[in-house]
């Protein structure tokens, strides 16, 4: 492992600016030293205001200001869903399936430690372990789980078990506690020491009530899942931050859920970090993928009889800054939804660099996003093109599957103007692809790179499963993986 001191983001908070224009190259500068913080209303001020390639620039210069002009990042892991029978009826999901469904699933210890086992193999350093939320596991299923992988790979980092997932082992196992947080700290401790190292943002979605109601049927508040994440850094766990966008929300949505990540963050680090505490290390966005979804089903705005696209989006009127926007507010909100393309996955994720000023990683959304503009977000704040992945469940059963191998991924980062570099889930660098032995500059066939089809554990009718090459995945759609920008070709 190359020596680089802990990513770390000052833990003073910089003084808000409220009646300071967002325009101001003076702010600006301020802003992108860390010297300035953005309130909300400014935020949505740049939105409406700053053209898409200022927004990226502006959002560029932040992130070399934390991570410098050199170096992008990836890891190697896999993504192992260990169930897709799930309580929760969530809107946008294509992956879960009722308990007793024909083609439900709760994988085996053995086939999960299969799975750990060829992830090793080919240099990988962390599992991703979610799955659906399944009333008929124990809590000893999954601390025995733990203990068995960390007996067998002890260098693997378990990074798992999303809010969620936490909230309904509280409601499956009763654990003792007079409040929610007492309760999850009961149930979190022994997964702790049964070997699980950092908890995924997943569930995060979208954070205000009226847009969560409609879109999360049976999963947690956002208060529950700020809830969890506050236990697992009082505990000394690094978490992660999401935010699925691109549907029934708002803008102002959109900022309100950055504005949550950012107080609890402040909070964390406030409260826990002169005793070791955990805190949020990333936070990865992207856009809803509508099909095969009840959700995706829903008319987009302007296909309605009655819909005038001269006014607002139903969203943006009922996704107000502070999150209190009710349903009341528009007849049609929840009723059509607005998809988010390109320009607003680039716009949200430099946006939530901007904002996000104590938050350590932007990631790239390659993986919904496809692997040009995965790219691209490399020169809109993301600092971290995310997972070489083995594996991938939830995204893939709503239509979408981006799919990229090592060589590749350095390959994209290198040509977008960076050293590519392997990194841990601390986000510190374990090789730095310097020289000709190099992923992507060893390659001197890439047609060689064609082949394999992502593995599913349910595939959809038609489709190939089942990858393990040495590289990491691949898609089935050959030119899915091979049509990238690249130098001197």
């Amino acid at each position: 492992m190359i020596d680089q001191a802990k990513p770390h983001i000052p833990d003073r908070r910089p003084d808000t600016a409220p009646g300071a224009d967002v325009m101001d190259q003076g702010f600006q500068d301020a802003m992108v030293a860390g010297e300035a913080r953005i309130t909300a209303e400014q935020a949505l001020d740049l939105w409406n205001r700053m053209p898409l390639t200022d927004l990226g620039l502006l959002a560029d210069r932040r992130c070399r200001a934390i991570h410098g002009d050199a170096i992008r990042t990836y890891v190697i892991d896999r993504n192992i869903n260990y169930t897709n029978v799930c309580t929760a009826k969530c809107t946008f999901c294509a992956f879960r399936r009722s308990l007793g469904a024909e083609d439900a699933y709760t994988l085996e210890y053995e086939t999960l430690l299969t799975k750990v086992r060829e992830l090793v193999e080919i240099g990988g350093t962390q599992i991703l372990m979610q799955g659906g939320m399944n009333p008929e596991l124990p809590l000893d299923w999954y601390v025995e789980l733990l203990g068995r992988i960390c007996s067998e790979f002890p260098g693997v980092h378990v990074h798992a078990f999303s809010p969620p997932e936490f909230i309904e082992f509280v409601n499956f196992f009763d654990p003792p506690g007079a409040t929610l947080k007492e309760k999850v700290h009961s149930v979190m401790r022994p997964l702790v020491e049964a070997g699980l190292d950092s908890l995924p943002g997943g569930g995060g979605e979208i954070f205000a009530d009226a847009v969560r109601r409609k879109i999360g049927l049976g999963k947690c508040t956002a208060e529950a899942w700020l809830t969890v994440m506050r236990v697992a850094h009082e505990l000394g766990l690094n978490t992660s931050a999401t935010m699925m966008f691109g549907h029934i929300e708002g803008v102002g949505d959109r900022i309100h859920h950055l504005d949550m990540v950012r107080r609890w963050q402040d909070d964390a680090i406030a409260d826990l970090a002169p005793n070791g505490g955990g805190r949020y290390h990333a936070f990865i966005s992207w856009p809803f993928q509508p099909d095969n979804t009840p959700l995706g089903r829903v008319k987009c705005w302007g296909e309605g009889e009655d819909d005038d696209v001269e006014q607002p989006f139903p969203g943006d009127v009922v996704g107000l800054l502070d999150g209190s926007g009710t349903r009341e507010l528009h007849p049609l909100f929840g009723r059509r939804i607005r998809l988010a393309g390109a320009n607003a996955y680039l716009r949200t994720q430099a946006l939530s660099r901007l904002y996000l000023d104590n938050v350590w990683s932007i990631g790239s959304s390659w993986v919904t996003m496809g692997p040009h503009i995965g790219q691209v977000a490399l020169r809109f704040g993301a600092n971290d093109m995310g997972s070489v992945m083995m594996e991938e469940n939830v995204v893939s059963s709503a239509g979408t599957t981006h799919c990229l191998n090592e060589p590749m991924i350095c390959r994209l980062i290198r040509d977008a103007g960076f050293m590519p570099a392997q990194r841990d889930n601390d986000y510190r660098v374990l090789k730095a692809h310097f020289g000709p032995s190099a992923p992507d500059l060893d390659v001197e066939d890439w047609s060689k790179f064609r082949a394999r089809s992502l593995h599913q554990e349910q595939p959809r009718e038609g489709e190939g499963a089942g990858c393990s090459s040495h590289y990491g995945t691949t898609s089935g759609d050959a030119s899915a993986i091979v049509d990238i920008t690249v130098k001197g070709n």
